[in-house]
Order: structure tokens, then C-alpha cells, then sequence
């Protein structure tokens, strides 16, 4: 049996390193978890001249130092001798930066390539690479690509095989260190060892630039004058969070109301095909009582959230991941990180929480990018605090029917400015709670890491759909599906089994109504966000189903028609602003509750993750009450 060569690909992120990473393996490759560890890792298998290489994508890291997860799996990986080959992806715009990881990775292990990757941005930058020169330098081979354009990738494939079979022999040339005695006490070893580093790195980078002074030539030595121009607008004092609220708005404007035409075909689909199994069940003589339990209860709840929740992801993480390939993202973690410094936290945070905005679950995967633990963990107990796609139509509902219904043209405009008013304070909350964490139970100053703004790109749509549709929207919806079919079973059940004349549900919801009043709300309402928890959006169909004695999920396509329904149930302003906040302020959904399961791997933080935003709001609704009892 021949040998599978093993090739690692290493690099900073934004290299263009997963690109090349899915070109040279095609549909060849799977994801998973590197062993114990929470950060995703990717592998694909491709053949070269008759031999077959499997590839790895390591994740992308600055150094290998080993501050974070993602550079203590790289330096491990590496360290093993796990690769027979290591390519190190490099941005040729960006060269000097780069080979800092590249002279750390040729110090573990022999067998390097340099990728010089994105020559094509190179060159419009007019930025040229001497890379024979450069391999000369280094000792290893240097290849030259442009990642999506496949054509320039045979190069690499050819070099790859070469030096995986011994063809291309690699010797690099090490930087040489002088080693410094320094005083042998406890007291002091950890300043030698960070002195150490700290010259060590020092070398490495002025090694970096002296090469690149050997073997770059820049015709134009204003070619990032552009890209300065438009960060002194987006990364403004001034206009940075304007913007970037103009950028977060438009979006959700797109997502719900693009979400609403495939939800109605989604719905007429389902529909259909729920009447076609209601009349095989009646053709099999299936008994009432099962039919309704599968058809009316599990596939009824399943279906709803299916064709409520798919199509908003759909659509908002295909717009979330064209700002990350533009280069966005990094910019609105620059313009919050002095707010969340100040919460004794890190800029990071805030690209979470705009996960948070598509899927909560989403964000909550999304903390693996925060280097430190303790970070982590704060950003992940606060990410419920902003609402998700699936509490953004029940926002805009309540909104549009009891604060902006009486203003005829402008109800849409005030319907949005309450909404945003709304996860203006979530955002506000979280800053609060991350800061009382980070003096509580998670102790600790806020730690220092490296914010690279990268240059803006052309975004690439077919990577991005890709991206978006198979790991943010198929992977959170799998999950809700797994807590919805059963979720499904137990409202129905609730709804059509009755004790002494009342059902379940009646008596569920008789049961919360005095400590919901207390909120400004109802039994009802508080029943409705009780049984959603296996997805934010079945929450107004459980209440109207409450409201109209249903036995199964009611569906109101008309807001006016919903509108009349709640306002006979006796709600009123009050109940409007409490059921938006509380929308805000609540457990998270059980795929977000299952997701941090796995990522802290403890039942105490799901347990606080889920107390904190529902204390929070049932305090807030507490004190909106009791100021609108003072004042009527």
C-alpha cells in the first residue's frame, strides 16, 4: 500500500490560506475538532502525480508563542512532526509581517514551502516579489499563487510532491540567537523567560525586514493611501459606530424583509405535504390521537421552525460573512474595543455578539476567535443579551402594533427606531454584565492582542455562500431541528390533555400569571417563553395558540389581525414594552444552551448563561412596572 503524504497548511489569517486550502482539495474534505480542543479543524485529500496527500488546515495564527487556543494547536501540530510537509501561506502585500510565523515554523521542522500568496493584489498595489532571490534567502522553496485562480496552484502542487518524495531537499537558514545568562531565581524566571521571547522576537522581525528590503520593490509607495482614507471614516471617533449601527440596520432591514417570501413558501410547502399526510394517516386507519400527536404536534412545530428560522440565516449570514470578507469586521472591533476595555474585556467581543445578531449559537462558536479564557467565557454568558433573527419578527410585531400603530406613514420608521432603541440597551446590558463578571467570578484585566485592519478585498460570492450556507445556517438549524421534534411532542400534549376541564397548558399558565403580573405581563406570555425555548420563534404562535384555546400552533400572517387578538387578551403599553424587553432579556434558546454545553464542556456556565439575561429581565420588567403603576 503507498504512503499518504501528510501536508499542513500554516498561516496568518487573511491569507487566503483556507482558499487554497479548498482548491487543492475540492470536495474531498470534512471538518471536525482537534482532539480536546474546541476550535474547528479541516482536512481533504487530493492526488498528485499518483500519489495521494492528505492536507490540514491548521488554524490561522500570528506566532506560535502559544497566547491562544488556535497557536497552541498550530505550534503542537507542528511540533509533533505530524506534516511531512508544512506550506506556509504568506500575503504578498503584507510580507514583512508575515514571515515572522514563517521563521518560527522553519526553526520546528525542515520541510517548508513559502506560498506567496495574492500576487494579483500584489500587482495592483504594484508591489513586486523577487521570489528566486527570496529563496535563496530562506532556504526553502518559494512559490508564487493567486489562491482563486486554480491555474497558478500547479506550481505549489508540483513543489508540494517534489519535496513530500525527497526530490526538493530543504535547508533552512536559521536565525542565530545569542544566548543571554540571566539570574537563576524563582523570583525572576518569568521575566527571563518573557525578556527571552521578547528578543527573540525582536530578531525575527528585523530579519523580516531586512529581507524584504532585499526582494520587494514598491513603485508606488503610497499603495495603501486608498484603504487609509476609508479607515479614517469607518474607524473614526466620530462616524465609526454611526456607521457601523447604519451597516448592522441595513442589514436586519434585508434580512426580515427578504425572510418574508421564502417563509410563505415554506409554509404553503409544509402545509401541503401536512395535508397529504393527514389523509395517508386517515387512508391507514392510523388512530386520531397519533396522527394529531406527529402531524398536528412533532411535524407542525418542526416544520414552523423550519421555515421561520431558515430563510432569515439564510439571508443575514451571507451579508455577515461579505462585511468579514471585505474586512469589516476587524474595523467594528476596533471602534468598540475602549468600551469593552473599560468592561475589562477585548474588542473581540463585539464581532461575537454580531454573530449573535444571525443565531445566537452562532456567536456563541464564534468566541473560539478570543484568546483569552476568561474573555471567552464573559462573551459567551453575555451573547444572549442582543437578540437573534428568530426574536427579531416578534420585536417588530409588538413595535408596529402598540408604539408606532397610531402614526400612519412614519409607524414603520418609529416601528425600527424602538427596535434598534431596544438592542441599543441589550448591547449597553452587555458592556454592564461583562464588567461585573470581570470583577466577580471571572477576575481579571483585560489582556492585549493583535488587531490586525486587513486590507480591503473583493469579496468572493461564491466562497461566501458557501461559507454562510454549510458552516453558520445548516449547522445551527440541525441543531434546533434535534430540540424542536420533541419540543413539538410536549406543547401538544400540553394543549390537548386535560385535568378537571382544563388543559395542561391553562394550568401551567394559571400557575405563573400572579408572578407574571408582577412583570407587567401574563401567565400566557410567560408560558409562551417558557415552552420556546426550543426556538425564539414559536414564541407568539404558543401565546396566540393560549389566547385562542388552539390545540395546535396558531399561524396569523396579518400583524393588524394579531394586533386585535393580544389587545383583547388586555394588553396594553405596558405589556408591549415589558414583552420587548423581556424578548431581549431571557434564557437562551436550546441549541444556543446545547452550544455552550460544548464549547465551556461545564454544566455551571450553561446554568449562568442561562440566569443571568432572565434575571436581568425579569428585574428590568419589575422596575418598568412599578414606574408605570407611580405615574397612572
Amino acid at each position: 500500500m503507498s504512503k499518504k503524504y501528510t501536508i499542513a497548511l500554516a498561516g496568518n489569517p487573511n491569507v487566503g490560506k483556507s482558499t487554497i486550502f479548498n482548491s487543492l482539495t475540492g470536495m474531498h474534505q470534512h471538518t471536525g475538532n482537534w482532539p480536546g480542543k474546541t476550535v474547528a479543524n479541516a482536512t481533504g485529500e487530493a492526488k498528485i502525480n499518483n500519489k495521494e496527500f492528505i492536507f490540514v488546515d491548521i488554524p490561522g495564527t500570528y506566532s506560535l508563542m502559544a497566547h491562544s487556543e488556535e497557536e497552541e494547536i498550530a505550534r503542537d501540530y507542528i511540533c509533533n512532526g505530524n506534516a511531512d510537509v508544512t506550506v506556509v501561506v504568506v500575503d504578498s502585500t503584507c510580507l514583512e509581517r508575515n514571515l515572522n510565523l514563517a521563521f518560527q515554523i522553519m526553526e520546528l521542522t525542515p520541510n517548508v514551502i513559502l506560498c506567496v500568496n495574492l500576487l494579483d493584489e500584489a500587482k495592483k498595489k504594484k508591489i513586486k516579489i523577487d521570489l528566486e532571490k527570496l529563496s535563496k534567502i530562506l532556504g526553502v522553496p518559494v512559490v508564487g499563487t493567486t489562491a482563486k485562480k486554480k491555474k497558478t496552484l500547479e506550481n505549489l502542487k508540483e513543489t508540494i510532491y517534489k519535496v513530500a518524495t525527497g526530490k526538493i531537499k530543504c535547508t533552512p537558514k536559521m536565525i542565530e540567537y545569542e544566548e543571554k545568562e540571566h539570574e537563576s531565581n524563582k523570583n525572576q524566571e518569568e521575566k527571563n523567560k518573557a525578556k527571552n521571547t521578547e528578543e527573540k522576537v525582536t530578531k525575527i522581525l528585523n530579519k523580516a525586514e531586512e529581507i524584504c528590503k532585499q526582494v520587494c520593490t514598491f513603485e508606488n509607495k503610497n499603495y495603501s493611501e486608498r484603504d487609509r482614507k476609508i479607515d479614517k471614516i469607518l474607524t473614526s471617533k466620530k462616524y465609526g459606530i454611526p456607521i457601523m449601527i447604519l451597516f448592522l440596520a441595513i442589514i436586519f432591514w434585508i434580512t426580515i424583509i427578504g425572510a418574508n417570501y421564502p417563509s410563505e413558501i415554506l409554509f404553503t410547502f409544509f402545509g401541503w405535504i401536512q395535508k397529504k399526510l393527514i389523509y395517508m394517516a386517515t387512508y391507514i386507519n392510523c388512530p386520531q390521537w397519533l396522527s394529531d400527536m406527529l402531524i398536528l404536534g412533532v411535524y407542525q412545530t418542526l416544520t414552523w421552525v423550519i421555515s421561520v428560522m431558515l430563510p432569515p440565516m439564510a439571508i443575514f449570514f451571507p451579508l455577515f460573512t461579505f462585511l468579514e470578507d471585505l474586512g469589516y469586521l476587524p474595523r467594528i472591533a476596533f471602534n468598540m474595543d475602549k468600551f469593552f476595555k473599560k468592561a475589562c474585556c477585548t474588542g473581540k467581543q463585539m464581532i461575537t455578539m454580531c454573530m449573535g445578531f444571525g443565531c445566537n449559537a452562532c456567536g456563541v462558536t464564534g468566541c473560539r476567535i478570543i484568546d483569552s479564557p476568561r474573555e471567552r467565557l464573559i462573551a459567551i454568558l453575555t451573547n444572549n443579551l442582543v437578540p437573534c433573527n428568530g426574536r427579531f419578527p416578534f420585536l417588530i410585531s409588538v413595535a408596529t402594533i402598540f408604539i408606532a400603530g397610531s402614526y400612519g406613514k412614519f409607524s414603520s420608521i418609529l416601528a425600527t427606531i424602538s427596535v434598534i432603541g431596544v438592542i441599543i440597551f441589550g448591547i449597553f446590558l452587555t458592556l454592564i454584565i461583562s464588567k461585573i463578571l470581570s470583577k466577580t467570578i471571572l477576575k481579571g484585566m483585560p489582556s492585549s492582542f493583535v488587531l490586525e485592519l486587513p486590507p480591503y478585498r473583493k469579496p468572493q460570492i461564491g466562497k461566501i455562500l458557501i461559507r454562510s450556507l454549510f458552516d453558520r445556517t445548516l449547522y445551527v438549524l440541525k441543531r434546533a431541528i434535534k430540540v424542536a421534534a420533541p419540543a413539538g411532542l410536549v406543547i401538544w400534549i400540553m394543549a390537548n390533555t386535560t385535568i378537571q376541564g382544563n388543559t395542561i397548558l391553562t394550568i401551567v399558565a394559571n400557575f405563573f400569571d400572579p408572578f407574571a403580573k408582577l412583570m407587567g405581563l401574563d401567565g400566557y406570555i410567560l408560558t409562551g417563553f417558557v415552552l420556546g425555548i426550543p426556538a425564539n420563534e414559536i414564541v407568539l404562535p404558543i401565546i396566540l395558540m393560549c389566547y385562542l384555546k388552539t390545540k395546535t400552533l396558531a399561524n396569523m400572517e396579518s400583524t393588524m389581525e394579531i394586533g386585535e387578538i393580544l389587545k383583547q387578551n388586555g394588553w396594553n403599553i405596558l405589556t408591549a414594552i415589558n414583552v420587548m424587553i423581556f424578548t431581549i432579556l431571557h434564557f437562551p434558546c436550546a441549541t444556543t444552551l446545547m452550544t455552550i454545553k460544548k464549547e465551556t464542556g461545564k454544566w455551571k456556565w450553561v446554568g449562568l448563561s442561562f440566569l443571568i439575561p432572565t434575571i436581568c429581565g425579569i428585574l428590568v420588567c419589575f422596575v418598568t412596572t412599578g414606574i408605570y403603576n407611580i405615574f397612572t
